[in-house]
């Protein structure tokens, strides 16, 4: 019996607003040590720059994740802060 090949997938352009967001997560992961956690933060953060998720400050509190070495508070802070410079920069 043999298995079937996994699927292929297809990343995100550098200049994509998707790859930009994630990135900001994934900077992060010293304090967000579980890699699901990341995605999880990524996508709602994603849902917010494109006008339908809520602001980093609610999303670090109700996405539930596992956070290390630094407070919910300072975290929602680092992270409006990168966002706020991706906006500047667009």
């Amino acid at each position: 019996m043999t298995s079937l090949p996994s699927p292929s997938t297809k990343n995100f352009s550098d200049d994509s607003l998707e790859k930009k967001v994630y990135n900001i997560v994934e900077n992060l992961s010293e304090y967000i040590p579980i890699m699901n956690d990341r995605n999880r933060l990524g996508f709602s953060l994603y849902k917010f720059m494109s006008g339908e998720g809520d602001s980093p400050e609610i999303l670090v509190k109700s996405s539930k994740i596992h956070v290390i070495g630094i407070s919910l508070e300072d975290l929602a802070v680092k992270i409006s802060k990168e966002i706020n410079n991706l906006k500047s920069k667009e």
